[in-house]
């Protein structure tokens, strides 16, 4: 199995993609605020998980990269929480959007809390 696979990466890419074609409309004077920031960490949210599951063989690893991936995840939730405030997405797409985030945290815990599922194991103590 590959990354690429993984629901949570799939996911995370599409919203990442969707935020990306949806920042092109923000304003000039907000491209190094919130529009690099949203969407350097809705990406980040991919990496870490490819990260992740390229070191599964050390659970350790594999889960503190998913907790990465959990924390950019909750960074691209509130970019969105300021896109919305300051007027540059509508309440459906943000509802929507916050929903996709909200979905991926839940698969990135699920994967924290069943790392074996994914080709994880606990490394003996030497």
């Amino acid at each position: 199995m590959d990354f690429k696979e993984l629901l949570a990466y799939q996911k995370a890419f599409k919203l990442s993609m969707e935020i990306f074609q949806l920042s092109k409309g923000f304003p000039k004077e907000e491209k190094y605020s919130l529009t690099d920031q949203i969407r350097r960490s809705s990406r980040s949210v991919c990496a870490c998980i490819a990260e992740s599951y390229r070191k599964r063989k050390y659970q350790a690893h594999f889960i503190s990269k998913l907790s990465d991936a959990d924390m950019e995840n909750s960074e691209t939730h509130v970019w969105l929480e300021f896109a919305f405030s300051c007027d540059y997405i509508e309440r459906v797409t943000h509802e929507r959007l916050v929903s996709e985030v909200i979905e991926i945290g839940k698969l990135l815990n699920f994967m924290m809390l069943n790392p074996e599922k994914f080709g994880s194991k606990l490394q003996p103590k030497s």
